[in-house]
């Protein structure tokens, strides 16, 4: 009976041992909030996509293990990415100001300040400011390369060639599926 209770303690916890083995280790996260003011980002760095339109970091993966990075974008002009899609991020954006045409999937939306859209990983997806000036916050979670992706798109000193931009993209954990909207 004894032997009996054992192997059925054993049949039982093993895959409970195996699980806990599978998930990652807990990392040493902050004890302390912080304040990114407006008009700046988390490092204090500039990063202008286009060369025009600042995309701060507010939130930056190094504060969260990876897990969540925020940014803070102000367009100063219409347009947006070509079609793509993150192979391992989901995506939330909340529009503070202007009006931003939205695809996802085969589904288009139209945003105005206060509205926010859920862009779920894996899913071809694009945007369009259609207003001369907006502004929007946008998160990914996980963070994966984004800050990175930013840093290097705001380096170019123009637009990337197509094949350029499929790089970047491809090095950054994203696919170019398409162009940008037309509106």
């Amino acid at each position: 009976m004894k032997r009996r209770k054992f192997l059925l303690a054993t049949a039982i916890t093993l895959p409970t041992i195996g699980f806990a083995q599978a998930l990652p280790e807990a990392q040493e996260r902050s004890k302390k909030g912080f304040v990114v003011k407006a008009n700046a980002s988390r490092f204090n760095e500039t990063t202008k996509l286009g060369g025009k339109s600042p995309n701060d970091i507010k939130v930056s993966a190094k504060d969260t293990n990876q897990n969540l990075a925020i940014f803070e974008y102000v367009g100063n002009e219409k347009g947006g990415p070509p079609l793509h899609v993150h192979l391992k991020q989901d995506e939330v954006f909340y529009i503070v100001e202007g009006e931003y045409l939205f695809q996802v999937g085969d589904e288009q939306f139209n945003l105005k300040a206060g509205d926010t859209i859920f862009l779920p990983r894996n899913v071809p997806h694009t945007f369009a400011q259609l207003t001369e000036k907006g502004k929007m916050f946008f998160l990914f979670q996980p963070a994966g390369k984004m800050e990175d992706f930013f840093r290097a798109n705001a380096a170019l000193s123009g637009p990337p060639s197509p094949e350029q931009g499929a790089k970047l993209f491809a090095d950054h954990e994203m696919k170019v599926l398409g162009p940008p909207l037309k509106f």
